[in-house]
């Protein structure tokens, strides 16, 4: 869960918000969104978190503000209820795929008036079934009454659903929860995954919760995941599932499925060969901004930006829909005039507003945003550009973070050229290799290759041919450290491993023998049976050909043998040359000084 609220007290000489909150919750003027939660290894889709943000141009548009002032006004227990509704009947709207994780807050569940069976008639309403719904708990008060809650989450389980308990680590008494509720799925809080890759006792800590996980039959979810170092060491570490910006922002609409690779890490399952090929789009680069209404006066206005010397610009928006937006640079240069604040503060702050901003759709492709921005003006670039969906106000996008998002795209169409494997193609190989050598570090490089991978294609079509390729890519994943060696794809059938692993032999045979066990699943029965298949040669003769095999050849790279990736490359080469002429999956290690 994103937020938590604060301790329940009276509201002091603040009505008038409570009285806008309230007619919020009775209107329903709410706004779901969703985050992926995916298998960290796979990159599969579990389901997805349901979150709520308030009205766009309301202070209480941010989560935070918005359960802060409910539980200062009481209204928890109305609020929860509510997002419960507006959450579950958006989810099968946009008929999501997976788990709906719900969050709820305890209280709702132990309030006096809670009907237990209200959840389950309105699920069968909008023809959404329990078993796809996951309570999340978000324990929030020492004070709970374990027993009660017991029982509460009981009754829920008996209906179908399972249950998840938020936050685990931050909370004042959750691992007591775990204990006493025994959840199917418990979310490690963010704190524990930010930077985990360089604090030990965080990855401690996360390793006793993946063993106390495993054997109370739970699975744990590391929320909060922005960085490719914490991904993997998450993943190493042996954690199931996870959530955060990196995999995935909480989007209105959000993706069904993920990139095949994230910034280098790649997901080990079945994936669309197209994922790659998608393009970013401008509802990535989306800020949540604070908005106003051409109500507002410009004095409201001048306060925010004086208050805020972060915000670069505020939306105006009419029902909704953005109409102008206020740059901060021009707005304080005019009311710092004189006379100006005392001529224009009361007025409407469409008065001082620039009214033709740079409006875009939230799908709106990377490419083509930046082409707008950049023949659109250089102000742009300063002070940003509105994202809408639908014509309805979403946020704010800055130059800053469309070139950063450009940049980044370049880098990677760079460094992960195949758009098959997501793997590093020829120049990060070379570039590898040469900064092994510079290093004087010693490693081993193997350059592996199918043999009689075009006989299975023209057997087979092209499409199982790929899948052969993203087989041996995946295991090589697999099987290579990640903090070690290195995986490049040359192209085709053509594989290279650079190993510093002192294991390394051992998991090359690992290769070859987890190749041949996998690969016996893309062939016919009547070909497994035979040892192999009858193509047409070159010269139009039937030929019998063996079943497709890997062979590597394998080069002990040590100080001052080689000066130039050329000459690695050379050797490699022709030690693969060596293994093709062994019958079968083969390596051949040159041992040659």
């Amino acid at each position: 869960m994103e937020v938590s609220s604060l301790e329940e007290r009276p509201l002091l000489g603040d009505a008038t918000r409570c009285g806008e909150l309230e007619r919020i919750i009775s209107e329903r003027r709410l706004q779901p969104v969703f985050q992926p939660i995916v298998d960290l290894q796979t990159g599969a889709v579990l389901g997805f978190e349901g979150l709520i943000r308030g009205p766009s141009d309301s202070p209480l548009h941010s989560p935070v503000n918005l359960f802060e002032h409910a539980t200062r006004c009481g209204m928890s227990v109305m609020l929860d209820r509510t997002c419960r509704r507006v959450n579950t009947e958006r989810f099968a709207e946009l008929d999501l795929p997976g788990f709906l994780f719900l969050n709820i807050n305890p209280e709702t569940l132990l309030a006096p008036d809670h009907r237990p069976g209200e959840t389950l008639a309105f699920l069968a309403r909008i023809g959404l079934p329990a078993e796809r719904i996951i309570i999340e708990l978000t324990e929030t008060h020492p004070n709970c009454s374990y027993l009660a809650l017991k029982e509460a989450t009981r009754h829920y389980r008996d209906s179908g659903f399972r249950i998840a308990l938020d936050d685990l680590g931050e909370g004042f008494s959750n691992l007591r929860l775990w204990s006493e509720l025994r959840p199917d799925f418990v979310k490690l809080d963010k704190h524990f995954v930010q930077n985990i890759q360089n604090d030990p006792l965080k990855e401690q800590f996360v390793r006793s919760m993946v063993d106390i996980a495993r054997e109370s039959g739970a699975m744990l979810v590391a929320e909060g995941i922005e960085s490719p170092a914490e991904l993997r060491t998450l993943r190493n570490l042996g954690v199931t599932y996870g959530q955060g910006y990196l995999i995935g922002r909480p989007l209105s609409i959000p993706a069904l499925e993920l990139q095949a690779s994230i910034d280098g890490v790649v997901w080990t399952g079945t994936r669309n060969r197209n994922t790659l090929r998608q393009t970013p789009v401008a509802g990535e680069l989306l800020i949540e901004a604070m908005a106003l209404s051409l109500k507002d006066n410009n004095e409201m206005a001048y306060q925010h930006f004086a208050g805020d010397p972060e915000l670069f610009a505020i939306p105006v928006l009419e029902d909704g829909v953005p109409v102008g937006l206020l740059r901060r640079q021009h707005f304080l240069e005019s009311f710092a005039r004189p006379f100006n604040r005392e001529l224009y503060g009361k007025k409407s702050c469409r008065v001082m507003m620039e009214k033709h901003p740079l409006i875009v759709n939230a799908d709106m492709n990377i490419h083509d945003l930046s082409n707008l921005v950049v023949s659109s003006g250089q102000k742009y670039l300063t002070d940003g550009f509105i994202i809408t969906e639908n014509g309805q106000y979403l946020g704010m996008g800055t130059g800053f973070d469309l070139m950063r998002k450009i940049t980044e795209l370049q880098i990677s169409a760079a460094r992960y050229a195949n758009p098959l494997t997501g793997l590093p193609g020829s120049v990060p190989i070379n570039e590898t290799i040469d900064r092994l050598l510079e290093a004087e570090l010693p490693f081993v490089a193997a350059y592996a290759d199918l043999d009689n991978f075009k006989p299975f294609n023209d057997l087979y079509g092209y499409a199982a041919g790929d899948e052969l390729i993203e087989l041996l890519g995946g295991l090589m994943v697999d099987l290579a450290d990640s903090e070690r060696d290195f995986v490049g794809h040359v192209g085709g059938d053509d594989f290279v491993l650079l190993l510093q692993s002192p294991d390394w032999a051992l998991r090359l045979e690992m290769l070859t023998r987890r190749f041949d066990e996998e690969v016996r699943a893309y062939f016919e029965p009547r070909h497994l049976e035979a040892g192999g298949f009858d193509v047409l040669d070159r010269r139009g003769e039937l030929t019998f050909f063996p079943l497709t095999a890997l062979s590597l050849g394998v080069l002990r790279v040590k100080s001052g043998r080689y000066r130039t990736y050329h000459e690695v490359a050379s050797s490699m080469a022709d030690a693969k040359k060596m293994a093709k002429k062994m019958a079968g999956s083969s390596i051949f290690i040159e041992r040659r000084e």
